[in-house]
């Protein structure tokens, strides 16, 4: 007789550890591969994170080279390439000479365009501390009040011509103002200042504003200094009218001053070639140009480059224009001649 398996507490036990073996095995692998990926994307995070910090670094670092080698302050050239102001500059340029020609083709200011034409303008340079000298010209050669308004109708207008005041507005300028309302014989430059070593300025600005006032066939520059035989200019001027170009005045082409200090220095004297001569131009106190040269001043007043004194700057811009070139030694006023028009 078979005899029944018979089944012992220890085996049972035996069982039971076998089986929670293998559940705590297979369940113990789940929770391996979680941890390993959780391993895994710590470091992409942390790799990341320390990319982007050399990136900033790197990037800090570039900056900082860059802005060291810029430069600290901006000049007007490098601001106008900036904002692309180039053309716009030259085209503002080319506007004001658009106007001033067209101002000189039958746009005067204060003068209607069918008066007739002037004979001359004549503009008597003066300053501030030369009131003296303006009465003793009032009481000879320049007539005042209502001689001078005839001598208008003759074709001649005379005045004194200043600028302002460094000071704008101030007793100088006052004065001038209340001896222009008692004498009415003044051409005030309100856009010159009245210095020195600005006579070259004054030298354009007269020609222009002269120009732009009056219609006359020629425009006299006169300093201050020296007295006139104005019925002989008239006459020199009567004669030559109608001519075209007409640079008059007492010619010369003097020494170039190049050491500084020294009188009549000429900062520019590089510019004079080696011999260090100026070339021919008019000099002296008295000076004349016909109607089209007076215009050329005008119309190219801005690009018009100036020296040190007034005569080789006017001189300067006859050097490329069709003028012609008359002297008169009867306007230089130092000579000794008996049939000179100034002294």
């Amino acid at each position: 007789m078979e005899s029944l398996p018979v089944t012992t507490k220890n085996d049972h036990h035996r069982r039971g550890v076998r089986s929670k073996g293998i559940q705590t095995s297979s369940s113990s692998k789940p929770s391996l591969i979680m941890a390993f990926f959780s391993c895994v994307a710590w470091l992409y995070v942390a790799g990341r994170l320390w990319q982007d910090a050399e990136n900033r670094n790197l990037l800090t670092t570039l900056l900082n080279n860059n802005s060291a080698k810029r430069p600290k302050v901006l000049t007007v050239e490098d601001k106008l390439v900036v904002l692309g102001c180039r053309d716009l500059e030259r085209r503002i340029v080319e506007a004001e000479m658009d106007l001033t020609l067209a101002k000189s083709q039958g746009y005067l200011k204060g003068q209607p365009q069918q008066n007739p034409r002037l004979l001359a303008v004549i503009g008597v340079y003066t300053g501030f501390g030369s009131r003296l000298r303006r009465n003793i010209f009032r009481g000879s050669w320049m007539p005042t009040g209502d001689a001078l308004k005839k001598l208008e109708e003759r074709g001649v207008v005379i005045r004194f011509v200043i600028g302002r005041s460094p000071n704008r507005g101030d007793s100088l300028d006052r004065n001038i103002d209340q001896e222009n309302r008692s004498t009415k014989d003044f051409m005030i430059l309100e856009g010159h200042e009245e210095t020195e070593g600005e006579l070259p300025k004054k030298a354009k600005i007269f020609f222009s504003t002269a120009v732009q006032n009056w219609d006359a066939d020629f425009y006299v520059k006169v300093d201050d200094e020296i007295n006139i035989d104005l019925e002989g200019l008239i006459e020199l001027l009567q004669r030559r009218r109608g001519q075209d170009g007409a640079y008059i005045g007492c010619m010369k082409s003097g020494q170039v001053i190049s050491e500084e200090g020294k009188q009549w220095y000429e900062p520019e004297w590089r510019k004079f070639g080696d011999e260090k001569t100026y070339f021919r131009h008019a000099a002296g106190s008295l000076v004349i140009l016909s109607k089209n040269l007076a215009q050329y001043i005008n119309i190219n007043s801005v690009s018009l480059k100036t020296y040190a004194f007034d005569d080789t700057s006017l001189g300067s811009w006859m050097l490329g224009i069709q003028a012609t070139y008359i002297d008169d030694s009867r306007l230089c006023c130092s000579s000794i001649t008996q049939d000179k028009l100034c002294s």
